[in-house]
């Protein structure tokens, strides 16, 4: 699968972490770290990659087209061969420290590494390395939590790099549940790296295939809207007393969750912030 990689130039981290919520919505998957221009203060951007045939529906397209030129952003495109991804992945990825250390996460092409945790995750087209902010509240949650002999959902799974930390940590049954096709693959191969195939089962699909089942706890780290769609399945699909950790949205989207999660039963516990972004955990009345 071929990707389409749009280098957006925004004026600051901020306005990037709004184009990357916004995009998120269109079908893009992945996304770079802000990187300033170091000719022009207060100039910089962001890449944002999405697939070819996700981008080449015409709805879409003409949607991120409209967006771009209404907001005013100026942009290059390009195609991104499959090999030359995973170049580009390689060469840009560096290890990640959570918790002073707790939880490590390294490339198979990094030094092992003394951790109570230490995740290998090779850094393929799935989001979810943990260098977004999302994926590293949600870890860093995670360790603040009791998952032993737990059932646990992770919807939106990507690389699995949270099923995989869940199982680290005790739980004993992980779903980890993603619609795209690439990102159930790169799971099964990271499981299968960190000796976690017979805890975590790669589903691909959509939130449906949880219909029926009930966990112990959920971890959603997807966006705003689907959060919003799908938090009735998740209520639904959690056992009472039970825990559903979300992220994938901004900081100031925290109260419209909440909002919604209430009117289902669900309490907030817990919000925590990075870099313009939230995670919110709610507990099941």
């Amino acid at each position: 699968m071929n990707y389409i990689e749009y280098n957006i130039h925004v004026t600051g981290p901020e306005e990037g972490e709004i184009v990357i919520a916004e995009l998120s919505d269109m079908g893009f998957e992945s996304f770079s770290d802000y990187l300033p221009d170091g000719f022009m203060p207060g100039a910089g951007s962001i890449k944002c990659y999405i697939p070819a045939n996700v981008e080449a529906d015409s709805s879409n397209h003409t949607r991120i087209q409209n967006y771009l030129y209404n907001e005013g952003y100026p942009y290059e495109r390009e195609e991104i061969q499959q090999q030359n991804w995973n170049a580009e992945w390689e060469s840009q990825f560096e290890p990640i420290s959570i918790q002073g250390g707790t939880c490590y996460i390294r490339a198979p092409f990094h030094p092992a590494h003394s951790a109570p945790y230490e995740i290998v995750i090779m850094p393929k087209m799935s989001f979810g390395t943990g260098h977004h902010a999302t994926t590293y509240l949600m870890a860093e949650q995670m360790l603040a939590l009791d998952f032993n002999g737990a059932s646990v959902l992770d919807m939106g799974s990507g690389t699995g790099i949270l099923s995989i930390l869940a199982a680290m940590r005790g739980a004993v049954v992980v779903d980890a549940v993603d619609i795209d096709e690439w990102a159930y693959e790169n799971c099964l191969e990271n499981i299968q790296t960190n000796n976690v195939q017979t805890v975590v089962c790669p589903i691909l699909g959509d939130v449906s295939a949880i219909h029926g089942k009930v966990y112990d706890i959920i971890l959603a780290n997807i966006n705003r809207n689907i959060l919003l769609n799908d938090m009735a399945q998740y209520t639904e699909s959690l056992r009472k007393g039970g825990l559903l950790l979300v992220s994938g949205i901004l900081d100031l989207d925290v109260d419209t969750l909440v909002g919604h999660a209430r009117k289902l039963g669900l309490t907030p516990t817990a919000t925590n912030t990075r870099d313009g972004w939230a995670q919110i955990t709610f507990q099941k009345a």
